[in-house]
């Protein structure tokens, strides 16, 4: 009788529906790549413009849905977020760096930000709801390749705002996260600035370890925040290229860990 009470009493706040929102949150993922792909971008690829125009309407455009869907999800009391300093994110030539913690920091990031780029899995080009968008945006495939690499420090070179998760893969619940050395060789690149993004999710959801019905008793608390910039000039003036990644790298892997640990 006490374990059952108990059981009963982790599951007060409103569990069945978090997991109907949860589930209808998925499904609006799904059939808003779809119409992104089939109606809306083809409708946005008949307005003038050349081909950086349609690509600037597919950022904003998938920012937009972006946004919607993280309103829906807050409203639908699936989650509660807050973010400090989204103001300084989308600058011209700027690196946003930032932790992967769950499956949807990258709908809260890019929703952030109206005309980012950002490299994705290479898994995303084949998948029925994604390859359409991510396509017409000219996301970048992390396929761990040198072409990449210089893909993705040609259009911070142009200019461009992007959005890297040094990890390639979702944080393992529990530790603290471990930066592969691409992120930093991209930065020395092209980078104007590298500006870290520090995102915590608690109780943890959507990580590589769960489905995405296993939800948390409780509803989840989402917090990004925008930290100061990083100069890397500094990294890359008295030394080669592959000792300068190294350096920035561990020095990404230090301030994440201990900024993380602060949060």
């Amino acid at each position: 009788m006490d374990l059952a009470a108990a059981g009963l009493s982790r599951r007060t706040d409103a569990w069945a529906w978090r997991l109907v929102a949860t589930g209808a949150s998925f499904v609006l993922f799904g059939i808003g790549g779809l119409l992104l792909r089939l109606l809306i971008l083809p409708l946005m690829g008949l307005l003038p413009g050349g081909a950086d125009a349609r690509c600037r309407r597919a950022r904003a455009a998938i920012s937009r849905s972006f946004r919607m869907l993280v309103w829906f999800m807050h409203r639908s009391r699936v989650l509660d977020f807050r973010i400090e300093g989204a103001e300084r994110l989308g600058r011209p030539g700027q690196m946003v760096v930032a932790n992967h913690p769950s499956l949807i920091d990258v709908v809260f990031l890019i929703g952030q930000i109206r005309n980012a780029n950002c490299v994705v899995k290479s898994g995303l080009f084949g998948n029925p709801c994604t390859r359409g968008p991510v396509s017409a945006a000219r996301y970048i495939s992390n396929d761990g390749s040198m072409t990449m690499l210089e893909s993705a420090a040609d259009v911070l070179r142009e200019g461009q705002c992007l959005v890297v998760f040094p990890e390639g893969t979702r944080t393992r619940p529990g530790h603290a996260p471990v930066f592969h050395r691409g992120a930093a060789a991209i930065a020395l690149r092209g980078a104007r600035t590298i500006t870290p993004v520090y995102i915590t999710v608690a109780p943890t959801t959507l990580t590589k370890a769960e489905p995405w019905y296993r939800i948390p008793e409780r509803r989840v608390q989402v917090h990004l925040r925008v930290g100061e910039d990083i100069d890397p000039a500094t990294f890359n003036a008295d030394a080669p290229l592959p000792i300068a990644s190294r350096r920035l790298n561990d020095h990404l892997h230090q301030l994440f860990e201990r900024e993380l640990a602060a949060s």
